[in-house]
């Protein structure tokens, strides 16, 4: 975001519910903000997020707002321990899994013996997928010939932002959070991700302070939002 920017377009997706908010630089206030659940679809593969309906109330509620608040800028928060498994085209390789999958727990015993220690990445032992490394490593290992389509893997806030821009990237922070796969100390992935050979599937990193790029411009042609945010 820029200093010049005063409506800024803030995509929260959290477990329960999406937002989309229009805050206003100027006086640190929510101007208006649009809502819907975040369910989660039962069938297919696993349990996993509506990523297509997210989309659509994303680009809705967007085109809405801006034609109120005309935005300057696009900010993108979400919850942790989910990550996109993304196609060299930007598709899906996987369904974005559900933490709260208990079918991550099949695999525990095995994860154990392969994940970093506490002391390399501070990540406590978490139930279910809230690890992130537990969920790559279950669908890596329950669905392989899915996982060799992946071209990315993306930390929930890096995918939106990839949709929007048409950029891939990782950031620490998404990266750091109990998800086993980041060493903080020397500021890089941990042991575990060259292990499993993850590491050319991580986009470049890029700081959560930095703009990752400017709206696409279909999107901006769907929504109305000008060219250049």
């Amino acid at each position: 975001m820029n200093s010049v920017a005063r409506y800024v377009a803030v995509f929260d997706v959290g477990k329960t519910n999406a937002k989309l908010a229009v805050v206003d630089s100027d006086t640190m206030s929510e101007r208006a903000i649009r809502k819907m659940a975040n369910i989660v679809l039962r069938g297919g593969l696993y349990p996993h997020f509506d990523m297509d309906g997210l989309w659509e109330f994303f680009l809705k509620s967007l085109r809405e707002l801006n034609a109120e608040f005309p935005i300057d800028a696009i900010s993108i928060t979400t919850h942790g321990a989910s990550a996109a498994l993304v196609k060299a085209d930007g598709s899906l390789a996987l369904p974005v899994l559900d933490y709260e999958h208990t079918g991550t727990e099949t695999l525990r015993a095995d994860y154990d013996l392969t994940r970093p220690s506490f002391s390399e990445t501070f990540s406590p032992r978490l139930p279910n997928g809230l690890n992130l490394g537990a969920q790559l490593y279950w669908q890596n290992r329950r669905f392989p010939l899915q996982f060799e389509d992946v071209a990315h893997i993306l930390a929930l806030p890096q995918y939106w932002a990839m949709r929007m821009t048409g950029t891939a990237a990782s950031e620490a922070t998404s990266l750091g959070c109990h998800t086993d796969l980041w060493n903080p100390s020397t500021g890089t992935f941990s042991s575990m991700v060259d292990a499993l050979g993850w590491r050319g599937l991580f986009p470049p990193m890029i700081s959560a302070f930095d703009a990752l790029g400017p709206l696409l411009p279909d999107i901006c042609a769907q929504t109305g939002v000008r060219p250049g945010v």
